[in-house]
């Protein structure tokens, strides 16, 4: 395992992270044995910072975590949560949710706590509202927590006045690859946390997946030298700026993959070649991609029963499928487009801030046979 600085308060934090939240399901739960022995081996190899989240896995996701981290593991990594602060509606229910998730995770102490998924309205309507930060502050005080952080999804002004809001952050996360290097935070705002000191974690590095198997006219600009998946993951370990990034793992393979690129990574690793080339394959796939979904699927249940993302997924295929091949594969779908009833629930959840309700009915424009 490689390790790197991680802003002002890790020396050494793994390259690699262990993200809780596409962790091996079987009849809708988390395969517990799995999960506990992938999250192990993973860290036997070296892995220091394990990521969950309060709805990960329909709220399965700490417990599994907590679960995983029993017989020494706990005091081999670094433990991150997040605070749902959507879930907050009065001061009180941070400390009430926080004790919560210690007793989910089994745990005294969480290493990294997250204020979740911060945008401009959580961030007025919830931060400010009820006083989050002196109350992260009185946690660590209390010695519940360690560091203090946010995840962020929402455009980079938004991300400057956050960060500048508070002189003591310890860490951040924010999604990026090489096609998001212009999208919410981006570049511009990993460099800007970098150089005021901040920890900045990696989430979405494979975009959802989309990335692990690009769509085939991506697929055939990068090199056969590498697979897609560790061209994606060395274009974010080329870059100082990236303390580590988190990868959501739903396989044993996936995890030995993972690890072996790993331990193949460094800052400035990639040649202007290789840069070149995933500034190309970002063009082409900025010219196919119809929706950015990630398939984080926040957005789900929807109360028509309506599965989103795998709706979004048949979307896009149709602009590299051709609109034939796609009206097949939306045919097979359970519920189709044309079932939402515009109720919006999910667009409150959707951290890409996709307007559902108005794709929807792009897609049943288009894809509809009858």
């Amino acid at each position: 395992m490689n390790y790197r600085k991680f802003g002002n308060v890790v020396n050494e934090i793994s390259a690699l992270g262990f993200g809780a939240m596409r962790l091996p399901v079987e009849d809708n739960h988390i395969n517990e044995k799995e999960a506990i022995k992938m999250i192990r081996h993973a860290i036997d190899a070296g892995v220091n910072y394990v990521d969950t989240a309060y709805p990960y896995h329909q709220g399965e996701s700490e417990i599994v975590v907590g679960k995983a981290l029993k017989d020494g593991y706990r005091e081999k990594t670094y433990l991150a949560t997040k605070c749902p602060v959507w879930e907050i509606n009065k001061e009180e229910d941070f400390e009430r949710l926080l004790d919560e998730q210690l007793d989910k995770l089994q745990v005294e102490k969480i290493d990294f706590y997250l204020l979740h998924a911060l945008d401009k309205d959580r961030f007025e309507n919830k931060i400010k509202k009820f006083n989050l930060i002196k109350h992260m502050e009185e946690a660590r005080e209390a010695g519940k927590i360690s560091y203090i952080g946010f995840s962020f999804h929402d455009e980079l002004p938004v991300f400057k006045e956050i960060i500048d809001y508070y002189e003591n952050w310890d860490f951040c996360q924010i999604q990026f690859n090489y096609i998001n290097t212009d999208y919410q935070a981006g570049l511009e705002g990993l460099k800007y946390a970098y150089e005021k000191g901040i920890g900045v974690i990696i989430m979405e590095p494979l975009l959802g997946g989309k990335l692990a198997n690009p769509y085939e006219n991506v697929a055939s600009v990068l090199s056969k030298e590498k697979s897609p998946v560790e061209w994606a993951l060395d274009y974010i370990w080329n870059h100082k700026e990236v303390a580590l990034l988190l990868s959501g793992m739903s396989t044993m393979e996936q995890v030995e993959q993972n690890l072996l690129y790993a331990s193949r990574s460094s800052v400035g690793m990639l040649s202007e070649e290789n840069i070149a080339m995933l500034k190309k394959a970002k063009e082409v796939f900025d010219t196919k991609a119809l929706v950015r979904c990630t398939k984080c699927e926040y957005c789900l249940p929807c109360p028509a029963g309506i599965n989103i993302p795998e709706v979004f997924e048949v979307y896009n295929k149709s602009a590299v499928l051709g609109e034939e091949k796609a009206k097949e594969l939306y045919e097979e779908l359970e519920i189709k487009a044309s079932e939402c009833m515009s109720c919006r629930h999910c667009e409150g959840e959707c951290p890409q801030h996709i307007i559902i309700s108005e794709v929807m009915k792009d897609v049943s424009e288009a894809l509809q046979t009858a």
